[in-house]
Order: C-alpha cells, then structure tokens, then sequence
C-alpha cells in the first residue's frame, strides 16, 4: 500500500470519527423547578390597586362624557350641578368635590371645591347649600361656585372629581385661601378612593 493510499484511508477514518463529536459548550443543567414554580405563580398574582373599585359618581343632569346642559354654565343659570355617589370604602370620614377643566399642558382651572362634607352625605343636589365648605375657584378667587364660561371655540372638557377620605383635611392657610391644589396636597395622604365624572361644553 502505497503512502497515497495510506493519507486517503487516514483522512477517512478522521471524517468518520469526527462525526460522532462536535466540539462545542457543555450540555446545560437541567431547569430548576422552584424557578419554574415562581416563574408562574408571580404570572397569576392579581394586581393591586388603590381602590376599592367600586366607588362611582354619577349625575342625573349629565352621564359620562356627555355635553353639560347650558344651565350649569356662565351662558345660563350658573347652577351647580346634582352629583352622587356610591360604594365609598370602609373608613370613610368625609369627602370632599373638586370641578376642573385642563385648557392646556402645565395650566388647571378649578372652578368648584367642596371639603369636609360628612361621611353621611352621599349627593349634592341642584344648586347645593349649606353641606361642607367652599374652597376657592381660579376665576376670581372668591369662595363660591364658579360657572364654567371658557374663552375661545371648540369642545371643552370639565371633570368632576369625590374624594373619599379617612379624615377631615388640615390647613395650614385660611378656609379664603384653600384652592384645589392646597386641597389636594392636604388630602394626599387621606384619600382612600376617588371617582370622576368627565362632561363637555361647546360655546
């Protein structure tokens, strides 16, 4: 047998060999099943939430998203609107009611503030009198209802907002003086459920 022979039998036997192992990283272990476990546990744990979720605000003048009758705005009557609401949690001490309208990024307008009104309360009728205290509005300052009566055309959306809260809110600034944000940072830490009502006016 000649040494060309020899080299072709040689390569062969290597090609042959060498199929029956790629070099390459080791097999990996085997899962872990407590990884696994966690894995879908964590997948199936119900989210939390901060509400009770069934807190509700309602209107029977105007439903969600629906366009705010002229009476209830600086064009009409400058009525407030009838609100209630529903489903407060455990623990509710008193609520409190914010109208606002957002005209653009960084700039609030608040028209309406009614804090610590009793636990036992559960609706503001037409033209509301006499239940909690009126916070300021942002149109002149004063403490009473002030209509919506936005400038300029277009489709405007104003936002009735109740608190549920654990306490009566604390001021460090004079009942004149109490706007929708110095409500809000005072009842920050109180508020156990919010629900809002969302209406529009086109003038």
């Amino acid at each position: 047998m000649n040494v060309k022979t020899i080299s072709i039998l040689l390569i062969t036997f290597l090609l042959i060999t060498g199929c029956a192992f790629i070099p390459g990283d080791p097999p990996l272990p085997p899962p872990d099943s407590t990884a696994i476990d966690s894995a879908v546990t964590e997948s199936v744990e119900p989210e939390v939430t901060s509400s009770n979720g069934t807190f509700m605000l309602i209107s029977s003048a105007v439903t969600e998203g629906g366009a705010l009758p002229v009476e209830f705005t600086c064009d009409g009557d400058s009525a407030t609107v009838p609100l209630a609401w529903s489903g407060a949690p455990e623990g509710t001490q008193s609520f409190a009611v914010v109208m606002h309208h957002v005209p653009g990024p960084g700039d609030t307008h608040w028209y309406w503030v009614v804090y610590n009104i009793p636990a036992n309360i559960t609706s503001l009728e037409k033209n509301s009198a006499g239940i909690g205290i009126l916070g300021t509005n942002s149109v002149n300052g004063s403490t009473v209802y002030a209509p919506p009566c936005s400038k300029g055309p277009g489709e405007k959306v104003y936002t009735y907002t109740v608190y549920a809260l654990s306490a009566e809110p604390q001021f460090s600034v004079p009942a004149s003086a109490v706007s929708r944000d110095v409500l809000l940072d005072s009842i920050n830490d109180i508020t156990l459920a919010s629900a809002s009502l969302n209406v529009t006016y086109t003038r």
